[in-house]
């Protein structure tokens, strides 16, 4: 039998984040493996604002005591709610729990969803970053992959979060059908003329139990699509990105702190609709799931019991976790974070760190470990060193 993490003593607990999901949008996209769910009219804002502030107080036994640092309200689409109410929760997120008065704030928003006043409204409510699901500015690859938006309401989005946050990320997809280098390095360079701090570009894939997966389009070429892996990345850099993390890229001082704690390894609280969490306590690590369909939610909410699933995490599968999530990072981390969030020495996964570095795919120092180029361009293959460590 596998020891657990209850054999263990942790020295410190990691940063805290706090996640909100929002399961519902106007329109499942044929691409997305989320758990979203398409509106059957008005959306239940009242009760579901209730259910998440019960949520939060439900777990509040377990970071008691912890400031937390970031806040992210994805989906689904965030910004179907009203500003009321996202002014709503964050009041009780300040009340119930440690809330760092300078945490970062993200919300996800759809393009189609959002007008100059919603803006303002959610940066009056305390949110000071938006992050905005433009996928592309081109109309034909738009509709191809079953956004509600057209292009002129992607370019309005975007400006109107460059006027009303000064931190904002831009999603952009390549891959998509029918596309040609050009045109995917034609949608960056609109998205750059909206002087984003932050900018996620990632290739279309086909997820199973989506709409694509079952009839799949026709897409570029693998090589192809490599060609405009590398060029959206060579663009990015000389605009002053760093691609510090896989599919993401920010300006100096600019990444998104919220995602950074996940890739570190550090501990977050899910609520919401299928909302997960990741949690150390002092001596174990704990992961939840809530209920993942909204009615299943809201029935358990009011039943008092808004987890559907509780596990410990196996001390031997705490390895193998944190370097899936760490060497996602380009600069990887320092063997001290490995010790303090898995509390185990990095000497028990070192002449696998050894035999990486030996093969291109690590740098290994008594500072630092990150990925190689190469390691992060087959990052799987990477990782695939490490499975049976768990």
């Amino acid at each position: 039998m596998p020891s657990t993490v209850t054999d263990l003593e942790f020295r410190v607990s990691p940063p805290l984040a706090l996640y909100v999901h929002v399961p519902w949008c106007v329109q499942k996209c044929p691409y997305c493996d989320f758990n979203s769910h398409e509106a059957k009219g008005e959306i239940p804002e009242r009760e579901y604002v209730d259910a998440l502030i019960a949520d939060l107080q439900s777990a509040l036994p377990l970071i008691w005591g912890r400031p937390v640092v970031s806040v992210f309200f994805g989906g689904g689409t965030p910004s179907l709610l009203s500003p009321a109410a996202i002014d709503e929760l964050l009041a009780a997120f300040r009340a119930l729990a440690m809330l760092s008065p300078e945490a970062e704030i993200t919300l996800e928003a759809n393009p189609g969803t959002v007008e100059a006043a919603k803006f303002a409204g959610f940066r009056a409510a305390g949110v000071n970053r938006v992050s905005l699901g433009i996928q592309s500015f081109n109309g034909d690859h738009l509709k191809a992959l079953g956004r509600i938006h057209g292009a002129d309401e992607a370019r309005r989005a975007a400006q109107l979060a460059a006027e009303h946050f000064a931190s904002f990320n831009l999603d952009l997809m390549y891959g998509l059908p029918g596309q040609t280098l050009a045109q995917a390095l034609r949608d960056v360079e609109t998205a750059l003329s909206f002087k984003p701090p932050h900018l996620s570009c990632y290739q279309l894939t086909l997820e199973p139990n989506t709409r694509f997966a079952a009839f799949p389009p026709e897409l570029p070429e693998g090589d192809t699509c490599a060609d405009m892996q590398e060029a959206i990345e060579a663009r990015l850099a000389v605009a002053g990105f760093a691609d510090y993390e896989t599919s993401a890229f920010a300006q100096a001082g600019k990444q998104c702190r919220h995602n950074l704690n996940y890739w570190h390894f550090g501990d977050y609280l899910g609520i919401g609709a299928g909302a997960h969490s990741k949690l150390t306590l002092h001596d174990r690590v704990l992961r939840q799931m809530r209920w993942k369909h909204p009615e299943a939610y809201l029935k358990n909410i009011r039943a008092g019991t808004p987890v559907q699933e509780e596990t410990q995490v196996a001390a031997s599968g705490l390895p193998f976790e944190f370097l899936m999530n760490a060497l996602r990072l380009a600069d990887g981390f320092p063997p001290g974070l490995y010790e303090s969030r898995t509390a185990q020495s990095i000497n028990g996964i070192l002449p696998r760190l050894l035999v990486a570095q030996a093969d291109g795919l690590l740098t290994v120092s008594s500072e630092r470990i990150a990925p190689t180029l190469r390691g992060r361009r087959f990052l799987n293959v990477l990782l695939e060193r490490f499975l049976d460590e768990s």
